[in-house]
């Protein structure tokens, strides 16, 4: 018998070791045990129960289920429960299937009981469905013509909304037909969104007429839209006329509607410029009657001002300005500031716009039917220009007051007898004219307009002043021709004649008056040319006249040189007259010249050295032969040059005093002492040639024989040397 496991099997509490030796003695562990038994020999059911127990994995997880259920029943581990066992397990699992089947049972019925149900429930659906088709046959006519009146239905729905929507559109209300063409309703914004609506209508209408159901419903909504909006461009014209009689331009709200109504109305050309003819009218009488009042005071009541407005108390210029030039500053600067509040209330309707007026013209002319068919149009017309127009209205504005200054200015002129007053008047018209030129002067692109488009106000104080130059120049000549018979009077003292001395005094308030004007500083000497010419030539015609009567050349160089000095240095304060300085300094340079060759020949004439300084003068000192011709001279023998000699000491002492005096009558003291001191240096200068020429006679005579050395030399019958000379004439 094999010895016992050490380790008997613990199963669920019982002990399941068994003895590992086979009924045939072998060791069932051994490695040398063959798996399999024989057939032969039979099998032990225990010990096959032991080898499968045995085999089985304790990491299986059913295995260890099993173990952990029979632990939970709490199986005491003896043979009873051994034995037991299987049937107990077996009894349990015949117990649960009992209840397992009767669990199926009642299923089972409840399944009976679902299958009446919908036994039941199939048979109503039967019957139901019989009742339905019946009713659908009954009823597929209804429905059929319930569909057909549907669709109808969506149909005319959907046309209703497309009328709608087309109504809306295309047609407008009646409120909005009156708003748009009754007079009686008013010009406001409403008026003005209804007219954008038709014009927006009269556009998508084109659409209309491509329609090929009906291409006549594009042309009639196109041919009522166009009626309407030429009905509401009509009122807003009547509107327009009636707003310029008596618009307000210090009001800014209508300022505001006014503007807006002329931007739109600038899309009808032909009534833009009826409207702005109509207000031109209205504000040139205004004006007119404005200008009236406060020339002459008038108190009527009624009477309005520039701007429009009732006026009762106004200070006449009439009666305030006794002074000429003082009414007719008076006149002009009235008239300025008319013309600048003119043009400051109309630039909100014509500039301050953004380019819509511009805009409306253009597309007026561009739908305009003579415009289409133009073929020579000129490109200035096609572009609206906002500055030029309102110069050209505001030109036009003032015109009656241009005429009205015209008249009074002309009365002023001719009545004027002042030559200067005469010339302050026509700077005052120049500085008048350059101010409206600059304020009114059409754009670049009008810079070379056409006669008709010449600024009324500015062609009127152009003519004014044309005028009043014409007046001053008559002025001067007529004052010139009753200076007449002094110009045959004989200078007295070479002294500038009173008539010039008025008439440069006369000059200097002209050049004042030029002085503080607005003439273009390149053109300003070009601009007084002329009047140079009238204030300031006649009289030194009348002194060459007058010069002419002198007593002697020099008196009448002296002067006619003081005459052009002084005009030339009332002349050299100015600017504007350096052309015509230089053209005098050129005279008198002339003059001077002629005046320093008197002083020079004087010289030579008193100091009786001027025959020999002239006879020696083409001689050379170096030459013999020149030296030989100067010694046969009658000029250089002893007699002769004795008696030169002593003449010239005779007016040495006193030469440059008389010379000096000589030229006493020039006004300008410094001038004269400057030409006698040149004449006397240039007197020198001729001398040293005559001692050169002696000096050089006498070494020549002494070098060729001892004869001349015993006779007087040419140094001692003429002594003085040239730096004695220039000594005493300095």
């Amino acid at each position: 018998m094999a010895p016992e496991a050490p380790y008997p099997l613990q199963l669920g509490g019982l002990d399941l070791s068994t003895d590992k030796t086979d009924s045939t003695g072998a060791d069932a562990s051994s490695p040398y045990t063959p798996k399999y038994g024989s057939a032969s020999r039979g099998t032990n059911p225990l010990t096959s129960k032991v080898i499968s127990v045995l085999s089985a994995s304790y990491t299986d997880a059913d295995f260890r289920d099993s173990l952990a259920l029979l632990d939970g029943r709490q199986t005491r581990n003896n043979a009873e429960t051994r034995r037991r066992l299987r049937l107990d397990v077996q009894k349990e699992v015949i117990d649960i299937n009992g209840e397992v089947i009767s669990d199926f049972g009642r299923v089972a019925e409840q399944l009976r009981q679902i299958g009446n149900t919908i036994e039941k429930l199939n048979m109503t659906y039967g019957a139901m469905k019989s009742e339905i088709d019946a009713s659908h046959s009954a009823t597929e006519p209804v429905l059929e013509e319930a569909s057909v009146l549907i669709s109808k239905r969506q149909r005319a729905e959907a046309r209703r909304k497309l009328l709608d929507a087309f109504v809306n559109h295309f047609v407008l209300s009646e409120d909005d037909f009156a708003l748009l063409t009754q007079t009686a309703e008013p010009v406001d914004d409403r008026f003005f969104a209804i007219l954008s609506k038709a014009k927006k209508i009269l556009q998508d209408c084109e659409i209309l007429l491509g329609f090929e159901d009906n291409p006549a419903l594009g042309s009639e909504v196109m041919t009522q839209t166009s009626r309407n909006i030429n009905n509401g461009y009509q009122k807003l014209y009547k509107w327009v006329q009636r707003e310029f009689k008596n618009l307000n331009l210090e009001n800014p709200q209508i300022g505001s509607t006014m503007s807006r109504a002329l931007r739109v109305l600038a899309e009808r050309p032909s009534l833009f410029q009826s409207c702005l003819d109509a207000f031109a009218e209205a504000r040139e009488s205004i004006l007119s009657d404005a200008f009236q009042l406060a020339l002459t005071g008038d108190d009527e009541t009624g009477v309005k001002d520039a701007r429009g407005n009732l006026r009762q108390g106004v200070k006449p210029i009439e009666m305030t300005a006794h002074d000429p030039l003082r009414y007719v500053g008076d006149m002009l600067a009235w008239t300025h500031s008319a013309t600048v509040g003119e043009r400051e209330a109309l630039e909100s309707l014509f500039v301050a716009d953004g380019g819509e007026l511009a805009r409306g013209l253009k597309e007026g002319r561009e739908n305009d039917v003579w415009h289409l068919v133009e073929d020579n149009v000129d490109a200035d017309l096609e572009t609206f220009d906002p500055i030029g127009a309102l110069n050209k209205l505001v030109d036009h504005n003032l015109a009656g007051v241009a005429s009205l200054l015209r008249q009074r200015v002309q009365q002023v002129v001719q009545a004027n007898e002042n030559t200067i007053l005469a010339f302050k008047l026509a700077n005052l018209l120049n500085f008048y004219r350059l101010t409206f030129t600059k304020l009114l002067s059409r754009s670049r692109r009008q810079s070379n307009s056409t006669e008709h488009d010449k600024i009324v106000l500015v062609e009127t104080l152009n003519g004014l002043e044309i005028e009043a130059l014409r007046h001053f120049r008559s002025l001067v000549r007529d004052h010139v021709s009753t200076l007449q018979p002094n110009f045959s009077n004989r200078p007295v003292d070479c002294a500038i004649p009173e008539f010039l001395q008025d008439g440069l005094e006369q000059l200097v308030a002209i050049m004042k008056t030029y002085d503080t004007s607005l003439a273009d500083p390149e053109s300003r000497e070009s601009g007084f040319s002329p009047i140079l010419a009238e204030a300031l030539d006649l009289y030194l015609a009348g002194c060459e006249k007058m010069a002419e009567k002198a007593a002697s050349d020099l008196e009448r160089l002296m002067f006619t040189t003081n005459c052009l000095m002084a005009a030339r240095e009332t002349l050299a304060t100015y600017d504007f007259t350096t052309t015509r300085v230089s053209e005098l300094q050129t005279e008198i340079n002339t003059k001077v010249a002629a005046l320093a060759e008197h002083q020079y020949k004087f010289f030579h004439e008193r100091s009786s050295a001027g025959a020999l300084c002239a006879a020696l003068a083409p001689l050379d000192a170096s030459s013999k032969a020149d030296l030989r011709k100067a010694t046969k001279l009658d000029l250089l023998q002893p007699q002769a040059l004795t008696l030169c000699s002593q003449r010239l000491d005779d007016f040495l002492p006193s030469a440059l005093m008389d010379a000096v005096k000589i030229l006493k009558p020039l006004q300008d003291s410094r001038l004269a002492r400057q030409l006698t001191e040149e004449a006397a240096e240039k007197f020198c200068v001729d001398f040293e040639h005559v001692e050169a020429i002696l000096d050089a006679a006498d070494e020549m005579l002494l070098a060729e024989g001892g004869e001349a050395s015993s006779q007087a030399t040419l140094r001692s019958l003429f002594p003085r040397t040239a730096v004695e000379i220039r000594v005493l004439l300095s």
